[in-house]
C-alpha cells in the first residue's frame, strides 16, 4: 500500500487533508498508531514525578491526541458524507475500540487526581479566567465519566460506553441503509400530476442514476418527501412516501432499529444510575442551561397548548379546503402540507412553484456570505485548487476586513446515496491558539435534490432557511477565537448551540437581503416588494403544525430517558402512549420518530436534548430584537458584542453570562410565542 498520508505531515494549502490520496484502507492503522500514541502521551502526564502544575496537567491533556483527533475528523465527517459498505465496517470496527480508549483515560483516577491538584495547588489563584474555564470544564468531564467510580463500576461503565458507541454506530446505519434502498418509482405522467418542474427533472436525474433512465424517482431525503408531499396531487403516491419516510428504522430484518433503542435506554439509564443520577435525562440536563427535566417539560408545556390550538384551527382549515376538492374524509398526515400549499397560495398570494426560481443555491450561499461580511467583515474567496473528497463540494477561503486568514469553509449541498440524510455543520479541524495560531477547516453538509445537466437547483424557503441555520453553526465554529480546544467553537451546551445558528437564520428574510440576493434565475430580476411583504405576512403561517411536530419528538425524547424501564420494554408502545399523554393530533406526524431519530440515538449529543432548538429560540427570537431596537438590522455595535460574547467565545464562560453579556437580560418564553404567531 503507498504511504499512509495520516503519518505524514500535510503541505496541503491550509493543511487540507489530502482527500486525493485517503483511501478506505488507510484508517484502521492510523487509528492503531494514534490510539497507542495518545495513551503514551497520556501515561506520560499521569506518571510524572512532578508536582502536578496548569502546564505539565491541563495543557498537556489538550495536547494529547492531535494526532488521533485528525484521524477521527477526517474518518467521521467521510462516513457521514461518502460512506460505502468499506467504510461502514471500519466505523463498526472501530466505534467500540475509540469508546474504549476514551473511557480508559476519563476513568482514571489518577488523572482525575492531577486535575484536582491544580484546582487546589498555589498555583490556582494566579490563573486567567480561561485558564480556569478549562480547567473546570475538564475536571467536569472526567467527573461525568465516572473518574470517581470504584473499580468495578469503571469496569461496568467501559462496557457500558463500548456497547452504546456500536449501537449508536448500528443506529445510523440502518437508517442510511433504509434510506438509501428506497425508491418511489414515478412510472406515468399521471405519477407526476402538481410537481414542479424542477423536481421532475431531480426525479429523472435519480431515476437515471438508480438504473432507469426515462423513468421518475423520488428518495427518502426529507427535502425530497416535503416537496412531494406539498406538491403532488395524487393522495395515494403521498401516503405511501411518507409511510416509507415515517417507517424508517422499523422494516423488519438486519436494519430494524427497535431493540437498538431498547438497549440504548437501558444502558444510558444503568449508566446515569451508576453516576447517582435519578435518570438519564437528570444527568444529561445537569451540564445544560436548562438544568433539569422539570425546566425543560415548563419549556415544552408552556408551548404545546398554545401550539395544539393553532394546529387545531389549521386543520380546520385544512378540512374546509379538502371538502372544496371532493373530500369527505378527515385530513390525513400526508394531507397536511399539499392543502396548507393551497391555503397559503390563498391567503398570501404564495405560491412554493412561484418563490423557488427567487431563490437558486448560488445565491443563497452569497447571501449568507453577504450578511456575515455586513456583520463581521468577513468575505469568502472561492478556491478551486484544494483535494476535496467530492465533485460537489465548493471550498472557501475565508478572510476578516484586514485580509487576514481566518478559516476555510467547505460547502457540500447536493443529496447522494452515500450521505446521511439532514443537514449539519461539522469540522476537519478546530480553532486554537496553544502553541502558535491555529484555523479551523469547518463544512456544511444539506441534502438538496441535484438538478439534472448541471442546472442550478432551486430552493423552497425552508431550505433555504436550513442553508443559514448551518452557516449559522459555520460562522461559530470560523470566529471562534479561545486558547484551548475543549473550549473551542460549537463546544458549548446543547440549548446555547442552537443560538448562533437559529439566530442567524433571521437576516434570511430582511428585505435588504432579499433585494440583493433572492433574483430569478431565467431574468435576473429581484423579487418584488409585493411578494417581499406577502412573505413577512406570512411568518406565523402552519406554525401549530410545525411546533407540534417539533415538540411532539421533543417530549418523547424526553420520556423515553425518565423513563427507560417503560421505554425499553416496548418503545414503539411507549412512543405510541407519550403522543397519546400530550394529545398528540392525528393528523400530523413527530418530526422524528424514535426508530429513526438519529438526533437522538446514533450519538448521545441531542439525547434528552432535542428540545434545545426551542430552548435555544427563546434565546434567537430577543437576540434579533438587539438589533430592530436599533432600526438597523447590521448595527456595528451589537454586531461587535455578538461577535465578542457569542460567534468567537466558544465557552469561555457559562452560557447565561455569555447572552447577558451580549444582551443585558435572560428572555423570556414570550418573544417566541411572538416569533411563531402562537402568543
Amino acid at each position: 500500500m503507498p504511504q499512509n498520508p495520516f503519518f505524514e505531515t500535510w503541505t496541503t494549502p491550509f493543511g487540507m487533508p489530502p482527500f486525493d490520496r485517503i483511501e478506505t484502507a488507510h484508517f484502521m492503522p492510523a487509528f492503531e498508531r494514534t490510539i497507542a500514541m495518545h495513551r503514551a502521551e497520556i501515561d506520560a502526564l499521569r506518571d510524572d514525578p512532578a508536582p502536578a502544575t496548569f502546564a505539565n496537567t491541563i495543557e498537556a491533556l489538550e495536547r494529547a491526541g492531535m494526532d488521533l483527533l485528525q484521524v477521527n475528523m477526517v474518518f467521521r465527517n467521510l462516513a457521514g458524507t461518502e460512506s460505502d459498505e468499506a467504510l461502514r465496517q471500519v466505523e463498526r470496527e472501530i466505534s467500540p475500540i475509540l469508546a474504549r480508549h476514551r473511557s480508559a483515560i476519563y476513568l482514571d483516577a489518577r488523572v482525575l487526581a492531577r486535575i484536582e491538584a491544580v484546582m487546589n495547588g498555589p498555583e490556582w489563584a494566579g490563573l486567567s479566567a480561561e485558564q480556569k474555564r478549562v480547567t473546570e470544564r475538564i475536571h467536569k468531564g472526567f467527573v461525568r465519566a465516572g473518574a470517581r467510580l470504584t473499580d468495578a463500576e469503571s469496569a461496568r461503565m467501559t462496557e457500558i460506553t463500548a456497547r452504546l458507541a456500536t449501537l449508536g454506530t448500528q443506529f445510523a446505519q440502518n437508517v442510511l441503509k433504509d434510506e438509501a434502498d428506497y425508491v418511489l418509482w414515478l412510472e406515468s405522467d399521471a405519477d407526476l400530476a402538481g410537481l414542479p418542474e424542477d423536481f421532475c427533472e431531480s426525479a429523472a436525474a435519480l431515476a437515471a442514476t438508480r438504473g432507469k433512465p426515462g423513468s421518475h424517482a423520488v428518495s427518502l431525503s426529507r427535502g425530497n418527501v416535503e416537496a412531494f408531499l406539498t406538491h403532488s396531487t395524487r393522495a395515494d403516491l403521498r401516503e405511501t412516501l411518507l409511510n416509507a419516510f415515517l417507517a424508517r428504522g422499523e422494516n423488519g430484518g438486519a436494519s430494524d432499529n427497535r431493540a437498538i433503542i431498547s438497549e440504548t435506554v437501558a444502558l444510558r439509564d444503568e449508566r446515569a444510575r451508576l453516576l447517582g443520577y435519578e435518570s438519564y435525562a437528570h444527568f444529561k440536563l445537569d451540564d445544560t442551561m436548562a438544568e433539569t427535566p422539570d425546566a425543560v417539560r415548563g419549556l415544552l408545556d408552556r408551548v404545546w397548548e398554545p401550539a395544539r390550538a393553532a394546529a387545531r384551527r389549521e386543520r380546520d382549515r385544512l378540512s374546509d379546503m379538502a371538502k372544496q376538492e371532493g373530500q369527505n374524509g378527515a385530513i390525513a398526515k400526508a394531507d397536511w402540507r399539499h392543502y396548507a400549499e393551497k391555503i397559503r397560495r390563498a391567503d398570501y398570494a404564495i405560491d412554493d412553484a412561484e418563490l423557488r426560481p427567487y431563490f437558486p443555491l448560488s445565491r443563497m450561499i452569497d447571501a449568507a456570505f453577504h450578511v456575515a461580511g455586513k456583520l463581521f467583515g468577513l468575505t469568502f474567496e472561492e478556491r478551486k485548487d484544494l483535494p476535496l473528497y467530492s465533485p460537489d463540494v465548493r471550498a472557501y477561503d475565508v478572510k476578516d476586513s484586514a485580509g487576514q486568514h481566518v478559516a476555510l469553509f467547505l460547502g457540500d449541498y447536493y443529496a447522494r446515496p452515500s450521505k446521511r440524510s439532514g443537514a449539519w455543520m461539522s469540522a476537519f479541524r478546530v480553532q486554537q491558539n496553544m502553541d502558535g495560531v491555529v484555523r479551523p477547516i469547518i463544512i456544511n453538509v444539506l441534502n438538496i435534490a441535484k438538478p439534472a445537466g448541471g442546472e442550478e437547483a432551486l430552493l423552497s424557503i425552508d431550505e433555504a432557511r436550513t442553508l443559514f441555520h448551518e452557516f449559522g453553526h459555520a460562522l461559530h465554529g470560523m470566529l471562534s477565537n479561545v486558547t484551548y480546544p475543549a473550549l473551542s467553537g460549537t463546544s458549548v451546551s446543547t440549548d446555547f448551540v442552537e443560538l448562533p445558528s437559529q439566530l442567524y437564520e433571521h437576516w434570511l428574510l430582511q428585505p435588504q437581503v432579499l433585494r440583493l440576493y433572492a433574483r430569478h434565475v431565467e431574468t435576473g430580476e429581484p423579487i418584488p416588494d409585493a411578494l417581499i411583504a406577502r412573505l413577512k405576512a406570512a411568518r406565523g403561517f402552519n406554525q401549530g403544525f410545525a411546533t407540534v411536530e417539533y415538540c411532539a419528538s421533543a417530549f418523547v425524547d424526553l420520556d423515553l430517558h425518565l423513563e427507560a424501564k417503560t421505554a425499553a420494554a416496548d418503545p414503539l408502545a411507549f412512543e405510541r402512549g407519550e403522543l397519546a399523554k400530550i394529545g398528540m393530533p392525528d393528523e400530523i406526524a413527530m418530526r422524528h420518530r424514535s426508530p429513526h431519530f438519529t438526533h437522538v440515538f446514533s450519538g448521545e449529543g441531542y439525547a434528552s436534548g432535542y428540545y434545545s432548538y426551542l430552548w435555544s429560540e427563546v434565546l434567537d427570537a430577543d437576540a434579533f430584537s438587539a438589533f430592530e431596537e436599533k432600526g438597523d438590522i447590521f448595527d456595528s455595535a451589537t454586531a461587535k458584542r455578538l461577535h465578542d460574547y457569542i460567534y468567537a467565545a466558544g465557552n469561555l464562560r457559562d452560557p447565561k453570562e455569555a447572552y447577558v453579556a451580549f444582551r443585558g437580560k435572560l428572555p423570556g418564553v414570550e418573544a417566541l410565542l411572538e416569533k411563531r404567531g402562537l402568543a
